[in-house]
């Protein structure tokens, strides 16, 4: 039933949609062993500071895409961010799905999201909640922002599977040069603290290294 439910789900980007929407960063081509981790809908007080102890065991480093009205709440855990060698970029503010907003809406989230995360870092790398995006919204915000989609997508947030399952399919799909997406929120939170270790170890130990995506 689990592999059934699983089956459901895109672990890995269709390579269709990476030849559409060639402006898009969906992962980089690179023969080096590289893996580009990124982290989506924080800080959290709770999980933020678990994620940076698990990347600092591997000296791994990721890029954050923060909710700019979270960084707000939590200052002191962007700069730890920032100080340990990570980067923060866009989320917009509010994390409201894509394809309930006008263009003009979409826009202002990004650019109050800026403003939020100024302090503490100045990206052009931007992440639209959900994956959503509608196309007007696309034609407008790719002159504004690179758009950074995911090559691995882990469902840590999925409580109908389990861990193990999570993990497997991490390491499976993950290849080089692949934009990775795991959460530092409280939904991922269960399944981040079995997966995360075991996923930096993994590879770690295969000798890839893990850095922020290029601004």
């Amino acid at each position: 039933m689990e592999r059934k439910r699983a089956k459901m789900k895109f672990f890995k980007t269709p390579s269709i949609f990476k030849f559409l929407f060639p402006s898009i960063l969906f992962s980089i081509k690179t023969n080096s062993k590289i893996i580009y981790l990124t982290f989506d809908d924080g800080p959290n007080e709770l999980v933020t500071p678990f994620v940076l102890d698990e990347l600092l065991k591997f000296n791994a480093k990721a890029t954050f895409f923060c909710i700019g009205q979270n960084a707000r709440k939590y200052p002191e855990i962007c700069k730890n961010i920032i100080q340990n060698g990570h980067k923060i970029a866009n989320h917009t503010e509010n994390h409201l799905k894509g394809f309930g907003l006008t263009q003009s809406k979409m826009v202002i989230e990004i650019k109050t999201c800026d403003s939020s995360i100024s302090h503490f870092s100045i990206s052009s790398l931007f992440r639209p909640p959900y994956g959503q995006l509608t196309f007007i919204q696309f034609l407008k915000i790719k002159k504004l922002k690179q758009i950074v989609l995911w090559d691995v997508l882990t469902y840590d947030f999925a409580n109908d599977i389990s861990p193990e399952y999570i993990l497997e399919k991490a390491i499976k799909n993950t290849k080089k040069g692949s934009i990775i997406v795991f959460h530092d929120n409280l939904k991922a939170s269960k399944n981040l603290h079995f997966v995360l270790f075991q996923y930096l170890k993994h590879f770690s130990d295969l000798g890839y290294q893990f850095e922020i995506l290029p601004n």
